[in-house]
């Protein structure tokens, strides 16, 4: 059965292809070219039955022209619109047009400024005489004073409250702030209350809507902000109670700025209120540029601020610490510069948004958005003096714990700065309306900046991650430290011969294990930044397995220095601070490393030796040590009276306390060990503690001379005996004897 024309498979799939066509441009094609003499027009309406239709009556040849037609034109309007999108350059040099053109249109209509404020005065009026006047501001006058009359009346609820928290004196930094709060706290009371019955009674007692609203927008805008602002203030500066001020202020500067903060916060009032209040009233927001001149006002007193009180600033962000970084020291200088700066910057931002005329960008962010940049450096002082009351106290004793304490400090310093940048970051683009998410589905400036600001977050989590990691390690290590009572830094480790007692186990894998937990955080930081940035991280991955095998075959030589330190490490062969012997080389284990340790000598010197070197490993310092200690008598001695005397010094030092935890067992005598040509050699032994063993050796070197003193032994000496037969008394010798004898000892000494 042959099938129609217009139901043939091939032709519905161009169909099909063509309206795909049609439906991605947007507009149906004026002509279809069928042959060099014919014209083909789409019909109107386009519908799926018209095309149907006329695809029916087109060849295959005529199809492909159409296509053809059709991608050659969407290609065409791509590079068009490609072409174009304006540059950087241009975008720049249009937004300096722009700027230019708004302040001297501003500078222009500076003459009519008056007469439209007038005009929309008198707008407002609506030809009211003076008695309406008189009495419509009377009546608010009136309603100010019972607003007042109420909050007056919530004061006084609280008056006890209040007289207590004024004569309260903090002795903490916590007692403090609970103090600064709870005042805050009554004073916000006592203006909301004002707030909520003033605005109460405009909206009962004054009939006008129009009027409602101005009084209303007067008392928000103004009253309110520049009475929350002093508030505010207040609980910042303390201006009359310095022992409750938060920053690092005098009391002159701590007034100058708690007056001039109100006088911010008026202007900023009257910015928000006299514009919309004109605009309501029949003067357009854009005929007078009263905007620009509040706005022109509003940046050159904070300017004014920041230039006067420049020093004062710089006080508070150092905020009295001194042990502040050169770096921050540097940054509380010049930040009154950069305050500036950013002062002009944001000035320049809103006259760019007014002459792009988008009014509905500024809402009272853009002043928000200086304010938070502003009290950044405030907030950073805070911060620290938090810090410095809140960090836990120091774990243990010496150097080791001393550092780590401060290193504690500085991390949470820097943690609460990341979290603050970050807080600041999602606050400014918040009051901004700049979602992250919708950025990322716009043009390739928005996804960018999307992304720019989402491996920032990513960064700002790494960087907590390794700041919280190192910060417990390193208390970790203090408390190791310090429970081993040892002294890696001191000049002399080990009592200056070595073979003191080592660190802990944990104390020595810890370092190691800091050491990769940071690669491990840095190395997954930097994956996750570099795939939010849209790299590709597939090939990285890959180029790191491939350089990874080229070391397994390349570095035979640092693999096995690596296995052998990992089985030296799961033996508990040595750690650091033990005394060790490698071959002949011995010393204290300072520093190990991935594939090394490093033995400092006790006269100095530091021997690095690699793990795959190492064929054994004698260590000194573990548990107990065993000294034993000789002394050579005359052969006349007496040895159990020595007996006696080494046990007697030995329960002595066991009775004292500087001794009797070191000293594991006491010191006692071993009888005798030797005779020699010299005399009785008798020993004496004893167990301490490893790296104890020198410190009583010299003090049982010192009590055994001094008991055999008391006792009348002598120690043995070596002795050259001639014997002169007849000869009865050593003055009857002859020079020539005499020379003999002294030629015989010289002999002996020499066969010694």
């Amino acid at each position: 059965m042959t099938l129609p024309l217009w139901q043939h498979p091939m032709l519905r799939i161009q169909a099909l292809l063509l309206t795909l066509l049609l439906l991605f441009s947007g507009a149906g094609l004026a002509q279809l070219n069928g042959t060099a003499d014919t014209e083909t027009t789409l019909p109107e309406p386009l519908t799926s039955e018209s095309i149907n239709a006329l695809v029916s009556r087109l060849s295959d040849a005529q199809v492909r022209s159409l296509l053809l037609t059709q991608l050659g034109q969407t290609a065409e309007q791509n590079a068009r619109e490609s072409t174009d999108q304006p540059s950087w350059l241009t975008m720049m040099r249009s937004v300096a047009t722009g700027n230019a053109s708004n302040i001297a249109t501003s500078v222009e209509r500076l003459p009519d400024l008056a007469g439209g404020i007038r005009q929309g005065t008198l707008n407002w009026l609506d030809d009211r005489t003076i008695s309406e006047i008189l009495l419509l501001f009377g009546k608010f006058a009136l309603l100010v004073l019972i607003a007042l009359a109420a909050e007056t009346l919530a004061r006084m609820a609280a008056h006890r409250w209040r007289s207590e928290i004024e004569t309260r004196r903090a002795r903490s930094l916590w007692e403090t702030v609970q103090t600064l709060v709870l005042r805050f706290f009554l004073d916000v009371v006592g203006i909301v209350v004002f707030a909520l019955v003033l605005l109460w009674l405009i909206e009962r007692t004054i009939v006008s809507a129009s009027d409602q609203q101005l009084f209303s927008s007067f008392t928000t805008a103004i009253v309110i902000t520049v009475r929350l602002t002093l508030a505010a203030s207040r609980f910042c500066l303390a201006p009359n109670r310095p022992l409750l001020r938060l920053v690092a202020i005098d009391d002159h500067w701590a007034r100058w700025l708690y007056r001039h903060c109100g006088g911010v916060a008026l202007i900023m009032g009257l910015l928000n209120f006299i514009i919309p209040a004109l605009a309501n009233n029949g003067v357009p927001m854009g005929q007078l540029r009263l905007g620009f001149w509040l706005n022109l006002t509003l940046y050159v007193y904070l300017a004014w601020m920041v230039w006067s009180a420049r020093h004062a600033i710089s006080t508070i962000i150092r905020g009295g610490d001194a042990n502040l970084t050169s770096s921050e020291n540097k940054l509380a200088s010049l930040w009154p510069g950069i305050a500036l700066a950013l002062i002009l910057i944001n000035w320049l931002l809103v006259e760019t948004i007014v002459s792009l005329q988008r009014f509905d960008l500024l809402r009272g962010q853009e002043n928000l958005t200086l304010l938070l940049i502003g009290i950044a450096p405030v907030l950073d002082t805070m911060i620290r003096g938090l810090v410095r009351h809140l960090t836990p106290p120091m774990i243990g004793e010496g150097p080791v714990a001393e550092r780590a304490w401060h290193a504690t400090k500085r991390s949470y310093v820097r943690i609460g700065r990341v979290i603050l940048i970050g807080l600041f970051i999602l606050l400014i683009a918040n009051l901004w309306g700049i979602n992250l998410r919708s950025l990322a589905s716009n043009s390739f400036g928005a996804q960018f900046a999307a992304r720019a600001v989402e491996a920032l977050l990513l960064l700002a989590g790494g960087y907590l991650a390794w700041e919280f990691v190192t910060m417990r390690i390193n208390r970790r290590l203090a408390r190791e430290h310090t429970e081993a009572g040892i002294d890696m830094e001191s000049d002399e480790p080990g009592g200056g011969e070595g073979g003191g007692t080592g660190l802990s186990r944990l104390a020595t894998i810890l370092p190691l294990l800091l050491r990769l937990l940071q690669s491990i955080i840095v190395v997954i930081t930097a994956l996750l930044v570099l795939g939010q940035l849209g790299i590709d991280t597939t090939p990285l991955l890959a180029g790191a397995g491939i350089v990874g095998l080229a070391i397994g075959f390349g570095a035979q030589t640092f693999v096995r220095d690596v296995v052998s330190g990992l089985f030296f490490l799961l033996d508990d062969a040595f750690r650091v601070g033990e005394f060790i012997n490698v071959e002949e080389t011995r010393g204290t284990v300072e520093r190990i490393s991935i594939r090394s340790l490093q033995l400092r000598h006790h006269l100095g010197s530091i021997h690095t030796i690699p793990y795959g070197e190492i064929p054994k490993i004698t260590n000194n310092s573990r548990d107990w040590t065993i000294t034993k200690l000789r002394f050579t008598v005359p052969f006349d001695t007496d040895i159990n009276q020595i007996k006696k005397i080494f046990k007697k010094i030995g329960q002595d030092m066991l009775m004292q306390t500087e001794y009797a935890d070191i000293m594991l067992q006491p010191f006692k005598s071993q009888g005798v060990y030797d005779v020699d040509d010299v005399g009785i050699v008798v020993r004496g032994k004893f167990m301490s503690r490893p790296g104890t063993q020198y410190t009583l050796r010299k003090e049982i070197y010192t009590r055994v001379q001094k008991a055999f003193a008391e006792a009348g032994i002598e120690f043995a000496r070596r002795e050259v005996r001639v014997n002169i037969p007849g000869l009865d008394s050593p003055e009857q010798l002859t020079p020539e004897q005499q020379s003999a004898i002294a030629a015989a000892a010289e002999a002996a000494d020499k066969r010694q």
